[in-house]
């Protein structure tokens, strides 16, 4: 350590200190911080995996710092090059920090789902996330080591030397790492295959992998945009004057079956919707954890298992669908964005408007959405789809997600700091979520209802995720979806049909209400909703529409000639 002191006249006495390094010593040291500071949830998943010490190998308890060390050493050391070494390893240092907060109090994983959900969120929501606490956490474990880095002095060599060091080194931790892995192989490979979760809890290694993932979809070589039903067209009925079909899609935000009303809840959470007369269809999936995977796929005719998240940007999906075959289509948002789905479709965004009677700090609760629409009906003369992008339950923040006059049940977590809160008190948040989110759908329902005279109204409500509330330690949402607990993947669903649809699709009541229990998922949305607004086109698949198998025996429409030449 050097140490230098000086005076100035009229000043105190300054003292500055170094310390001197070599690179690879100083990414050594900075790996050894992260792996004690920085990953707390990645030491408890561990310790939980192998049992503690009633695990009973020594040398693979012993083992695994070690390994986890020279991981994460070998990491930086391929980041961090000559004079950028310091400022690579700082941003490691701080980035590392913010991680290790939001996986400590929150239980998430960080994968490229994760990361896309994080960089589409809205200046508003993370503003929630900024806390005393979060600011404190990031201060001492990111930027307190990263101050210290200034006051090293790297010890100068050749070029040819310093290569040749760093690449000593790294040879030296992979050897350490194939050791380990040679001799304690049985202990590690059930680890990691009863824990697939680990590979992303260990930081900055799971950040690095989600970027590269990330940066690997984003940038590759861009395509032209795939068209999807090129051939939609709508079923004219020859000798048949029928009114207009308005349909609106009301896309939830976080709200979990579990806790819904209508699929069981011990608490009442939708007593509107209850008197409304609704179909609820109690054994509904996702297609993803995260709005940013779910919204896009729900909207596309491939269904989850063969989604892929570069179809949000460049593949046509149900709205693009419609409006070829002269629907009118309209998304409203109040949420952070379709995702990609409404990207060539005629979009309002409600969430910034200055509506005294919904909007305050910045935020506007869910009614704002119908703000307006009854003037936008007014204007309708053909067939139509609404799009209702709900703000929902999104967390943490619940009660902020709902008025005053809704929080019925008390007290509540008024924070975001879930993991500072009791669970009764985030669930109580939550659940006037809920309230809130029952209220704006049936006021939407109330206002087809009253809107049935000149048009043939439906409406679909199901929300884009779950979430989790503090069940083994996870709260939110967007773990991977092999692993999620089912309060994230398990949603509602709500269907209303007006009596003048039902009747010229012949669509059966009772036929309906004895699939309300049978599964379902956000696949079937594409296929029934195309059924609702008679659209025909090759894409459609009947075994995925709703409706199909509840129609009246042999009900046919009578198609004009140039639509039938068309589909042949």
């Amino acid at each position: 350590m050097k140490s230098t002191a000086g005076k100035t006249p009229g000043s105190t006495r300054i003292s500055t200190w170094t310390v001197s390094m070599s690179r690879p010593l100083l990414t050594l040291v900075v790996a050894v911080w992260l792996i004690l500071f920085a990953n707390l949830p990645f030491w408890r998943t561990i310790w939980s995996g192998i049992n503690g010490w009633s695990n009973g190998n020594p040398g693979f308890i012993a083992s695994l710092p070690l390994f986890a060390l020279m991981w994460t050493f070998i990491l930086l050391s391929v980041l961090a090059w000559g004079r950028l070494t310091k400022l690579v390893l700082a941003i490691a240092l701080l980035v590392s920090a913010a991680v290790s907060y939001f996986m400590s109090s929150f239980g998430i994983v960080i994968d490229s789902d994760m990361l896309t959900n994080v960089l589409q969120t809205d200046p508003a929501e993370v503003r929630e996330l900024i806390t005393a606490r979060m600011l404190g956490w990031i201060f001492v474990v990111g930027v307190l080591p990263a101050l210290l880095l200034t006051r090293v002095r790297i010890t100068r060599r050749s070029m040819g030397r310093e290569l040749a060091m760093k690449l000593a080194s790294v040879v030296i931790a992979a050897a350490c790492i194939g050791g380990i892995a040679m001799t304690e192989y049985q202990s590690y490979a059930s680890l990691f295959r009863n824990h697939r979760e680990i590979r992303l809890m260990l930081t900055p290694s799971n950040l690095v992998s989600a970027v590269h993932s990330y940066v690997r979809s984003e940038f590759k070589t861009p395509v032209k945009l795939e068209v999807v039903g090129a051939d939609a067209h709508r079923i004219r009925e020859v000798g048949v004057n029928r009114r207009p079909r308005l349909t609106v899609v009301m896309v939830g935000e976080t709200a979990r079956a579990a806790n819904f009303g209508l699929d069981g809840y011990k608490r009442n959470t939708s007593p509107e919707l209850a008197r409304e007369g609704v179909l609820n269809f109690t054994e509904v999936s996702s297609c993803g954890t995260a709005t940013a995977v779910s919204v896009p796929c729900m909207f596309q005719d491939v269904g989850r298992d063969e989604y892929k998240p570069e179809y949000a940007k460049n593949r046509e999906g149900l709205l693009d669908v419609l409006q070829r075959a002269g629907v009118g289509v309209l998304w409203r948002d109040n949420n952070s964005g379709c995702k990609g789905a409404c990207d060539r479709v005629p979009t309002d965004d409600v969430s910034h408007l200055n509506l005294a009677d919904f909007c305050a700090n910045g935020e506007c609760h869910d009614d704002a959405l119908l703000s307006g629409l009854q003037d936008y009906i007014n204007s309708i003369k053909d067939d139509t789809l609404v799009v209702l992008h709900m703000k929902g339950s999104h967390g943490p923040f619940y009660s902020k997600r709902y008025p005053a006059t809704y929080g019925k049940f008390t007290p509540v977590c008024d924070s975001s700091q879930l993991d500072q809160c009791s669970r009764q008190s985030i669930v109580n948040a939550y659940d006037n979520s809920l309230l809130y989110t029952d209220h704006v759908v049936a006021e939407t329902l109330r206002l087809l209802k009253h809107n049935q005279a000149s048009f043939d109204t439906a409406l679909i409500y199901l929300s884009d995720h779950g979430e989790s509330l503090g069940e083994g330690g996870v709260y939110l949402h967007g773990l991977p979806y092999a692993m999620a607990p089912k309060e994230q993947t398990h949603i509602p669903m709500v269907i209303w049909l007006s009596e003048g649809i039902k009747d010229h699709d012949g669509i059966q009541g009772q036929c309906m209400a004895a699939l309300e229990n049978q599964p379902w998922s956000q696949d079937n949305l594409f296929h029934s909703v195309l059924d609702l607004m008679a659209v025909q086109t090759s894409v459609y698949r009947p075994e995925l529409d709703m409706f199909h198998t509840c129609k009246a025996v042999n009900q046919a429409s009578v198609m004009s000639v140039d639509s039938a030449a068309r589909i042949n």
